[in-house]
């Protein structure tokens, strides 16, 4: 949630109200336009305050033009109705709403089969209100197992990740107190190394993330490779490091698109695994959800037990009340699509990907670092040669035409590479794909007639997004 302060030069004038809306007169019963920054001194009725809110979201962009989030923005109609009778439903209230909560203890129990835990009748799990969330349930649980190892007093734990990850996993590390240990990028290497993120691990490590999907240019992290590192080193030192999977992304593709790839609970060391419900699970903002390969891998005194609304709540969660509405939505898009709908859902979208990027190179302007083969997702940047335009510049003459596309500087020790990044989602047709293409090649010949990039000042560029 964006953390927001008062104008320093508040902006004093009344809304503007058009008279058709018939309400700006006494008759209608408001006699004054509405203020900006306080509340109105009396009601207005409600077609004059819908149409204010709803003409000034007209400047926001169009979301299934916005190519920088990997959040949904397209759902069938009657998961729309779905949600709108259960929006107030509140998913803490177990007791009170019986049904919703089967719903989500059978989601569990699908992504823990999907997920191909050893016993998914004892895998253990819930929903959230996003893989931010998710990521900061395992983290707790990862550095509670810790200190059941009786660490020296003292002892402050860390958790090693590469530096592709998302900044949910910055944030828990602040948080909770613990050493962020992170594995820079090196050359064409995009996300972290298993052998160097085995040598960061030390008798306070927590534990190892490894990253399904980086958000930085689609690709997957080795998570085989990583486990197989700290194997390894359990058997030279006797240090056992679980891992934790951030699967956001991948962990809703990977299981249809590549069933071969070894990343989930087949693999013993890995602890536990975390999706995002409202990005490839195919559900509107904001559904996560966090799963553990058993009991003994989130500790019982973490899950809250209360008395609440008549009942006795079993609740493992960072905040108490939200919608059930998301989570009947990710009941329902299991069900309609089942596994074969998945697969040629999220095939799909993964061929358009490859598509578009595939036609941006051929371009000859750019270079590719990933082609959407593994999420549908991929980065690219400008080709040797190409001086007298960057990124910047392409993300922003692509806004005049609409579309959303994210330019943003890599991390250590990659931050002399800055690229574009495309996210294909559902509802991102090939007909759209093909007018993406025509509007960049287009642009191309005004870029190459340009004396030098004029996007000097890049905070102002299109930002990098989850």
């Amino acid at each position: 949630m964006p953390l927001h302060q008062g104008p320093d030069q508040p902006d004093e004038r009344a809304l503007s109200v058009n008279p058709f809306f018939g309400e700006a007169n006494p008759v209608g019963g408001m006699t004054e336009a509405p203020p900006r920054h306080r509340l109105p001194d009396a009601p207005m009725a409600p077609t004059a305050a819908y149409q204010l809110v709803h003409d000034e979201l007209m400047l926001d962009g169009n979301s299934r033009l916005n190519l920088a989030t990997f959040v949904t923005t397209w759902m069938e109609p009657q998961a729309g109705v779905l949600m709108a009778e259960c929006r107030d439903k509140n998913m803490i209230d177990k007791d009170e709403y019986p049904r919703t909560a089967e719903l989500e203890r059978r989601c569990v129990a699908m992504l823990a089969d999907l997920w191909n835990a050893p016993d998914p009748s004892a895998a253990v799990g819930c929903s959230t209100t996003g893989s931010s969330e998710a990521c900061m349930l395992a983290g707790i649980a990862l550095k509670r197992r810790w200190s059941h190892r009786n660490p020296a007093p003292g002892a402050r734990p860390n958790l090693v990740m590469g530096v592709n990850v998302q900044v949910c996993w910055e944030k828990f590390c602040n948080f909770w107190e613990v050493e962020a240990r992170q594995v820079p990028m090196e050359g064409d290497r995009f996300h972290l190394d298993p052998q160097a993120a085995a040598e960061l691990c030390d008798e306070n490590t927590i534990g190892v993330v490894g990253i399904l999907g980086s958000t930085f240019d689609g690709s997957y992290e080795p998570v085989a490779d990583l486990c197989a590192a700290l194997d390894a080193l359990q058997e030279r030192t006797g240090l056992d490091v679980p891992v934790h999977v951030d699967a956001a992304s991948g962990g809703m593709i990977a299981p249809f698109l590549d069933e071969d790839l070894v990343w989930d609970f087949r693999l013993p060391r890995v602890a536990s695994i975390n999706t995002s419900g409202h990005k490839y699970g195919l559900v509107y903002p904001g559904v996560g959800w966090a799963l553990w390969r058993d009991k003994e891998a989130l500790p019982e005194e973490l899950v809250f037990r209360v008395n609440y609304l008549g009942g006795d709540m079993p609740t493992f969660a960072l905040n108490f009340s939200r919608p059930g509405a998301q989570v009947v939505a990710q009941y329902y898009t299991f069900l309609r699509l089942g596994r074969e709908g998945y697969r040629v859902v999220q095939r799909t979208t993964r061929d358009v990907a490859r598509s578009i990027a595939e036609r941006v190179a051929a371009l000859g302007d750019f270079r590719l670092l990933t082609r959407g083969d593994e999420l549908p997702v991929f980065a690219f940047t400008t080709a040797p040669g190409v001086e007298s335009y960057d990124v910047f510049d392409v993300s922003r003459r692509l806004r005049e035409r609409g579309w959303l596309v994210p330019a943003y500087t890599f991390p250590p020790h990659r931050e002399d590479l800055s690229v574009l990044r495309i996210v294909c989602r559902n509802g991102f047709s090939a007909d759209l794909a093909d007018l993406f293409v025509e509007d960049l090649t287009r642009l191309l010949p005004e870029l190459r007639r340009q004396p030098h990039p004029f996007t000097r000042d890049k905070e102002a560029a299109t930002g990098f997004h989850h």
